[in-house]
């Protein structure tokens, strides 16, 4: 047995633990003893999963901003994991990733025209001042709630990261999940996230076929990869066409980071990772320690990271003369987008937020 084995073989039965008492938590609202909140003003659709971050929500949360946004008067509701305040927010100018979270900043700064961001510990809470302070919100998509009970959406889209599926991981410690995998059951529609293009149809239906002892009858299952742009500059003065290809120092604080680097070595010659931890608030210290290997390598190297960290290293890179960049990231669907678009406004056509 391998020392990886054996210490997931110490840690199960703190993961049987951890799951009892998620499974009891949720039988309780099932049955009612707790309360859930349900709106039928506004609409709420909720994009989450049931695993620790890593599955996209982000990139989900914004093609739906995308599809629907134009239409309809949309507020997104998230936690805001990491700021440095409390309480419901409603995102403006003045605000950066410590008043609201890296997400949240991130939705802002590309949506701020067409969509209200808020942030938000206490979701029934945010929602009944988004309905006051908001009052022309039509819908609300919520980001990373799908284990927050004390709401009840209209809909749940849950992600499962195609990298690691819920039938082959454990509840936490043991493994990555935050509930069982029968939690599943109280999805609308399933979203696996990640997938490798050119997944066979065949790939596929073996993955539903073990997704299905955990869904209920006839929910909708979908295939989303991703689709990277071409890396935006930080700085004005940033001319990708003029860099060398060869000589990237790589950025990350996400929470699964292997995608990330696997397409950017494909394309370009990385000198070296920096792999912080997820969410990670980015320092002055970090920027001359990451900027102190590039001086040392001996070429003239480019950075680039990821849309999410390119949020909180901006304001970092004042009077700077080396070229920093992210690199964008949409999702795609391998198949049957048609498909999800007219599930979803289905969905919608039946709660009256749209008409014939």
């Amino acid at each position: 047995m391998s020392l990886i084995k054996l210490f997931h073989f110490f840690l199960y039965p703190f993961s049987w633990l951890y799951g009892g008492i998620t499974d009891c938590r949720n039988w309780l609202y099932d049955i009612g003893f707790f309360k859930a909140k349900s709106f039928e003003n506004p609409i709420i659709i909720n994009v989450g999963n049931l695993t620790v971050g890593g599955t996209g929500k982000s990139p989900h949360v914004e093609y739906l901003l995308r599809l629907l946004a134009k239409k309809y008067k949309i507020a997104t509701l998230s936690r805001g994991y990491g700021r440095k305040t409390q309480g419901f927010r409603i995102a403006n100018d003045a605000d950066n990733s410590a008043t609201i979270g890296d997400e949240p900043l991130q939705f802002y700064q590309k949506f701020k025209e067409e969509v209200s961001v808020t942030v938000g510990e206490n979701r029934v809470e945010a929602i009944q001042k988004i309905k006051t302070q908001l009052s022309d919100i039509e819908m609300v998509i919520l980001d990373d709630a799908f284990q927050h009970r004390p709401i009840l959406p209209n809909l749940n889209l849950l992600l499962v990261d195609y990298n690691r599926p819920i039938d082959e991981d454990l509840p936490f410690p043991a493994g990555r999940m935050r509930e069982r995998r029968h939690g599943a059951k109280r999805a609308d529609a399933v979203i696996i996230s990640k997938c490798p293009d050119g997944l066979s149809e065949d790939a596929q239906n073996d993955l539903l076929d073990r997704l299905k002892p955990y869904l209920r009858t006839n929910i909708p299952v979908f295939f989303t990869g991703i689709d990277y742009g071409n890396p935006i500059g930080l700085t004005n003065h940033v001319n990708f066409a003029n860099q060398n290809f060869d000589s990237v120092i790589l950025i990350s604080g996400i929470a699964q980071a292997a995608l990330f680097v696997e397409y950017v070595t494909k394309i370009f010659g990385v000198l070296k990772h920096f792999d912080f931890p997820d969410h990670h608030d980015f320092s002055e210290k970090d920027l001359f320690t990451i900027q102190a290997f590039g001086n040392a390598s001996g070429k003239t190297p480019f950075y680039l990271m990821t849309e999410k960290d390119a949020v909180k290293i901006r304001p970092l890179l004042v009077n700077q003369s080396a070229d920093f960049y992210f690199l964008p990231i949409e999702i795609k669907f391998l198949n049957n987008e048609n498909q999800f678009q007219d599930w979803l406004l289905g969905k919608l056509l039946s709660f009256k937020l749209i008409s014939n």
